[in-house]
Formats: structure tokens, C-alpha cells, sequence
């Protein structure tokens, strides 16, 4: 990862006037559902919050309840949680959303739990048993067993996973009783690792690459090992460069309230840590601003690759180096509420 020089935002950074702020409206009927006044004015957030999500939420819900809790204009997630599993769920504000591509496509910690003797049609303990087996695994077969899974492999997705095919979610077809074979694709997991073993679950944390399902882990483990198995508790620890360390949860966003949520609120530059990172003028970054490329000077500019630029400290633009010149592929326009890293 490289650092990211930053410094306070200087007041010569141009400013991009929200569209909320407009004038004349004091005459208009206000809209339906009541008073204008009884609705919070939503705000221009932007910036990461990395929610601790609990079991029993969806993805969907959670983006949801952050939006709510910061008032934000707009919102999205980077990688669905099931709602089986608990942990990381980065939450992306306002401009953040721009930089959801470079977070799905991290590296990913679990702790999973594989309960033994049973699959189901979920891969998970949501689903109908599909199989049973009385033999149970000793920790030394689950250990031997591992190293088949790790590097580059083959997995065969999960029957009820978003997955589409011919246009449908795989899990639409298949709760609409529709046979559904899904082909395997490739896979990059970097470690398995058990941690608890007590003959009928084991307990394994996991680290690998986008579009790997944990699940599809379990229920391949379980036939290799020729007694099934099934994920029954899932936790994800890390998404790219967010841990849970810097995690929050819903009540504590619900108890800081808006102006208290920001504190939890993260850099957009954070999910940028993986690529190199380069300061412009402010001549310069007006130009990317605009869609343009600018020539990158000096004896350490780089001249090939993916970038994101800054400017007195503010993200301007990510996009690609081609023979010196930087080519903006995602402009940012941060004259909002943000968050900003100390210089």
C-alpha cells in the first residue's frame, strides 16, 4: 500500500454548490406526506463507513439505516453480506460511491463455521437437508484436506447465490423450483486456516479474492471429506483495506445521530490505498475536474498505471497513466461534508 500525502483543505479549492440549495421555494406547496419541515434536510456525505453488520440484516437495509442515520443524499454498498453472516459491510457515501469498484475488488477475510454431517440446498443452515452422513471429520482430515483449496481453483457457485443466468438471479430460479447448473469459475483463495475443532463443527477463517463463496467452501470441504457439510456461522473480518477495527455499529450511529455520526465517517482516498498516489496544482486538478488529461512533470512522476490524484490534500480524480499523462477516468467534486485524513 502507499501513503497518501494530505493536507488541511485549502481555501482555494473550488467548490461544487449543492443542488439542494435553492431559493424561492417559500411560496410552493409542500410536497406529500406532510410539512417540508418535518423532513431533515438530506445532506451532501461523503466518505466510508465501515458497519459491523449484524445476523438477521440485509445489505440492502443496512445502506438504508446508514443513509438514515447521516441524513446522506445518496449511498451504496460494496459487496453483499447475506444476512446468515455478520461483520464488514463498507457503506459508501455521497462521492464514495465512485470508489466502490477498487473496495469489491480487495482481498477478503472470514470466520466461518462448517457444522458436519448435513448439505442443504443453501449450503448454509437456512436451507433443506439434501444429503446427511454419520461420519464426522477429525481436525487432522480438515487440516490435510485444505491445502486442495488454496491458490487458484475451480468453484462451482452456490445454487442460491445472485449469480445471473440467461438475465434471472440463480436464487430466483431456484426458489421458483427450477433446476439450476451453474459452471464453475475461477476462484483465488490465499489461506485457510482451522482454528476450533470439536468433531461435529469446525471453525475455519479464510482469506481470498473477489467472487469466492464461502458456502460453495463448505459444501466441496464436505464431500471431499465424505461426511457434508454446511456453513452455519459466517463473519466477515476484512474488505480491501477495512477491518474491524475500523467498524462501527448501528446503535452507536443511532445514538451519535447525525452531526455525532461523522467521526465514523472515513476518507473516500481510504478504498484508494492499494494504488499510488500523486499531487497536482491546482491549474492541474481544475483540468481533471473537467474531464481532462494533464501532463505529469517531474523525476518521480510515474508513466504508466493506475492513479489517483490530489490536490492540497483533496481527491480530485482516479484514473490511468499512459506515457506521462494522466488520463481521469473518475472525477471528484468533495465541496460537502467529508471526511479528511490529518496531514
Amino acid at each position: 500500500m502507499n501513503d497518501v500525502p494530505t493536507s488541511e483543505h485549502p481555501a482555494s479549492t473550488p467548490e461544487i454548490p449543492s443542488s439542494g440549495e435553492r431559493r424561492g421555494d417559500e411560496g410552493r406547496r409542500p410536497p406529500r406526506g406532510g410539512p417540508r419541515s418535518d423532513r431533515p434536510k438530506k445532506r451532501d456525505v461523503s466518505g466510508w463507513v465501515i458497519l459491523d453488520k449484524g445476523v438477521g440484516m440485509t445489505s440492502t437495509h443496512a445502506v438504508a439505516v446508514v443513509k438514515r442515520a447521516f441524513n446522506a443524499k445518496k449511498a451504496g454498498h460494496a459487496g453483499t453480506l447475506d444476512p446468515l453472516a455478520s461483520g464488514i459491510l463498507p457503506i459508501a457515501l455521497g462521492e464514495a460511491t465512485k470508489t466502490v469498484p477498487f473496495v469489491m475488488d480487495g482481498r477478503k477475510a472470514y470466520r466461518f463455521t462448517v457444522s458436519w454431517g448435513i448439505e442443504t440446498d443453501t449450503d448454509d443452515a437456512e436451507g433443506r437437508p439434501v444429503a446427511t452422513s454419520d461420519d464426522r471429520p477429525s481436525r487432522e482430515a480438515v487440516e490435510a484436506a485444505l491445502p486442495s483449496f488454496v491458490g487458484a481453483i475451480e468453484q462451482v457457485p452456490p445454487r442460491y447465490s445472485a449469480i445471473k443466468i440467461q438475465g434471472e438471479r440463480a436464487y430466483d430460479l431456484a426458489r421458483d423450483g427450477e433446476v439450476v447448473e451453474l459452471v464453475a469459475r475461477p476462484v483465488q483463495i490465499d489461506r485457510l486456516a482451522v482454528v476450533e475443532h470439536d468433531g461435529d463443527r469446525t471453525v475455519i477463517e479464510a482469506e481470498c479474492g473477489k467472487g469466492t463463496y464461502v458456502r460453495a467452501l463448505a459444501r466441496d470441504l464436505g464431500r471431499m471429506l465424505g461426511c457434508r457439510g454446511h456453513v452455519s456461522a459466517l463473519r466477515r473480518t476484512r474488505v480491501g483495506p477495512f477491518t474491524e477495527a475500523d467498524s462501527c455499529n448501528v446503535a452507536g450511529l443511532d445514538a451519535a445521530g447525525p452531526e455525532g455520526s461523522l467521526a465514523h465517517l472515513m476518507p473516500v482516498e481510504t478504498a484508494l490505498d492499494a494504488i499510488t498516489s500523486v499531487s497536482v496544482s491546482r491549474d492541474m486538478a481544475m483540468r481533471l475536474m473537467r474531464g481532462q488529461s494533464v501532463i505529469l512533470r517531474g523525476r518521480d512522476a510515474p508513466v504508466e498505471g493506475k492513479i489517483f490524484a490530489t490536490c492540497g490534500g483533496i481527491l480530485v480524480a482516479v484514473g490511468d497513466v499512459e506515457r506521462g499523462e494522466l488520463v481521469p477516468h473518475r472525477v471528484f467534486h468533495l465541496g460537502g461534508t467529508a471526511a479528511g485524513r490529518a496531514s
